[in-house]
């Protein structure tokens, strides 16, 4: 059965082209899938059929939420989707499974306030400080991914005209304003504290750990974390908050739509309207709080 979920892994990588996160997430729930099947006596994909799926989903119970529940039965219908195009089975049995209902669920991000503090909190006197400094403000003032942050090359970044080349999902590329207050940070960063890391080495990412080497998305997550600590942050920060908060922020000082669909990189514009709503919400908040009348 580690067979086929191989074939799989490697079809996603080659042939569709995923990212190494989104085929880790793949792995992972096929693998718990898998386990799944072996403690209910099943030893053959043909066995499984719509009855074992439900089971496994239900099975599941409050121990995960119906947004992870239903990223687990997108994974199956995608692999015995596989199974089935490539022959090994005669029909996909997750195909007639119900997602579970999903209620909305709107991106979580900062206020001006905290972002400032966020910003304000490394001591940029350090060489690690400034390499914290220079990675969040690009973070905000980019909108990118962690994973994007992370792989970032040095041969990816145009200080001078002021913007990044990302590289997204898919390896879809797409052009970046960074903003001047980023580019100079990242400038300064560029020029002195990223060679007092390299030690002499040489390292093609621009952000790097105490050990000269390309800084990990854990390593980014870590950092993030403590630094909102230090600067008294009261809510469960994440990385990709910075880019809700980038996405948000603009929207409510007036950018379009689609010029913020390019710069977050999503195909569809339908994902990037989700922060019309966040923008509304936050309206509506101010109002209640504030007005004499709510």
């Amino acid at each position: 059965m580690e067979k086929h979920i191989d074939l799989f892994l490697i079809h996603l990588a080659v042939e569709r082209g995923l990212s190494a996160n989104t085929i880790a997430a793949y792995s992972a729930d096929l693998a718990h899938f898998s386990a799944y099947l072996k403690e209910s006596g099943l030893s053959n994909w043909r066995e499984v059929c719509q009855t074992s799926i439900s089971g496994y989903i239900q099975s599941m119970g409050i121990s995960l939420c119906a947004r992870s529940r239903a990223r687990r039965l997108a994974a199956l219908r995608s692999f015995f989707g596989f199974l089935l195009k490539t022959g090994h089975i005669g029909s996909n049995p997750a195909s007639l499974v119900h997602f579970p209902k999903l209620g909305p669920q709107l991106p979580k991000t900062l206020t001006s306030a905290q972002i400032g503090a966020l910003l304000a909190g490394p001591d940029v006197s350090k060489p690690l400080g400034l390499r914290d400094r220079a990675m969040f403000e690009l973070l905000y003032a980019c909108g990118l991914r962690v994973s994007e942050l992370s792989e970032l090359r040095v041969s990816q970044v145009a200080l001078d005209p002021g913007y990044v080349r990302v590289h997204g999902k898919g390896d879809k590329e797409r052009l970046v304003p960074m903003g001047e207050i980023a580019a100079q940070w990242l400038r300064d960063y560029l020029q002195s504290a990223r060679r007092l890391l390299l030690k002499g080495g040489f390292a093609a990412q621009i952000f790097l750990n105490s050990r000269g080497e390309g800084i990990s998305r854990q390593g980014v997550w870590k950092i993030i974390k403590t630094c909102a600590l230090k600067a008294g942050i009261a809510v469960n920060i994440t990385p990709h908050m910075l880019r809700h908060s980038f996405a948000t922020h603009l929207l409510e000082n007036g950018a379009d739509l689609r010029s913020l669909q390019i710069m977050l990189g999503h195909s569809d514009i339908s994902t990037t309207q989700i922060y019309t709503h966040v923008a509304r919400e936050r309206l509506k908040e101010i109002h209640s709080r504030y007005h004499p009348r709510p």
